[in-house]
């Protein structure tokens, strides 16, 4: 073992006892997301990578350092994960509504993707799909009264989308299509 000169190194141990460093080091090092623990599933320890650490990161999976005692799971990749599904929710959703009240999206699939991107963000959020194009005092008491979920009243009774989301065939902004893909909804959104 090498020592620096005072018998403690910031990442070095002295006869079995683990290296005393200060809390700035610990920082330093440490990760730029929390881990949480559960059990080792692979020799290498690997989780899907999503931010930079401080550890080696190839084929976006990240090697976690040696000597570590668990597998780690990035907190950043369920998050991911759990916007993910949203979206999927919410694009699925979108497709079934347009064909059961007979509406159509937008020409621009833009406006489909970033309305849909909007009602996902807001399930998550909110627990419900709140109207992204609308601006809320109390956001959780307009989830609350459930006037401006999506599919909102206006929408329901009146066929009137304000999002531009579910458009009618004589709307001059209708397009032909009931269905949009992940892959247009993601190059649509990206760097949202």
């Amino acid at each position: 073992l090498r020592s620096d000169g005072n018998g403690w190194g910031p990442s070095r141990t002295w006869q079995g006892h683990p290296a005393r460093t200060s809390r700035s080091e610990r920082e330093s090092t440490a990760p730029f997301f929390f881990f949480s623990h559960r059990p080792r599933e692979e020799k290498g320890m690997e989780a899907r990578a999503v931010v930079r650490t401080n550890a080696s990161v190839r084929h976006g999976k990240v090697n976690a350092p040696r000597g570590r005692r668990a597998t780690h799971v990035v907190h950043a990749e369920v998050e991911v994960e759990k916007k993910s599904q949203s979206l999927e929710i919410m694009r699925k959703f979108s497709e079934q509504y347009a064909k059961r009240s007979g509406t159509y999206f937008c020409v621009d699939k833009g406006v489909t993707s970033v309305v849909i991107k909007g009602l996902a963000d807001h399930k998550d959020e909110l627990g419900a799909p709140l109207c992204p194009c609308r601006h809320y005092d109390d956001k959780e008491a307009e989830v609350a009264s459930g006037y401006w979920n999506c599919p909102c009243v206006p929408m329901r009774e009146r066929k009137e989308c304000h999002c531009m989301l579910f458009l009618t065939e004589d709307n001059d902004f209708v397009g032909k299509d009931q269905d949009i893909t992940m892959d247009e909804i993601a190059e649509s959104t990206q760097g949202m």
